[in-house]
């Protein structure tokens, strides 16, 4: 009786054990508060992915060296390479990962103009499209082509899809002027 009643009992979340060199780290990430032991060298996007549970999997681990974007956080509200920023750099400041932009499970106004415009192939890139086109229109709702083209300078997409992409970054731009989106 007591197996199956410890069976049937929830799991409490894992502790990640900290080992010799690790320091345990307090991040802001999409207004929670989250603590994992990283070391001084572990990068944010792997403290997101690898060390916290439950892991936030929406930034892509690509080319690890901020070549394409796929990793784009919002850190204070600024686009940056996960895959560059070290996670103790991140203490005390304010992540915002792709996991949190939806509200109350529905999806951004963004979010929802890429399904609406497939602006999704394959979708490895998608996560940092949006990351990085949030902080534009967040900044500059109304943002003209070129302004999103800028914003998007640093998020490369193999597939090709960056007319789609555009597409729907400039439909929700427009909606924030007042015009169809």
């Amino acid at each position: 009786v007591a197996a199956s009643a410890a069976a049937q009992a929830p799991a409490a979340p894992k502790e990640t054990a900290k080992l010799a060199g690790e320091l345990e780290i307090e991040l802001d990430v999409n207004g929670a508060r989250r603590t994992c032991a990283v070391e001084p060298r572990t990068t944010l996007l792997s403290a997101l992915r690898d060390r916290m549970d439950p892991a936030l999997t929406g930034a892509k681990l690509v080319c690890d060296n901020g070549n394409c974007g796929a990793c784009t956080v919002l850190l204070d509200g600024e686009p940056v390479y996960a895959c560059m920023t070290l996670a103790v750099r991140a203490r005390g400041r304010k992540i915002r990962t792709i996991e949190g932009i939806a509200k109350d499970g529905k999806l951004s106004e963004l979010q929802q103009a890429f399904c609406e415009h497939d602006a999704s192939m394959c979708g490895f890139c998608t996560p940092g499209f949006v990351m990085s086109i949030t902080a534009c229109l967040e900044q500059k709702p109304g943002a003209s082509l070129d302004e999103i083209k800028r914003a998007c300078a640093g998020n490369l997409c193999r597939c090709g899809t960056y007319p789609h992409i555009f597409e729907a970054a400039l439909a929700v731009a427009r909606g924030a002027q007042g015009g169809p989106r």
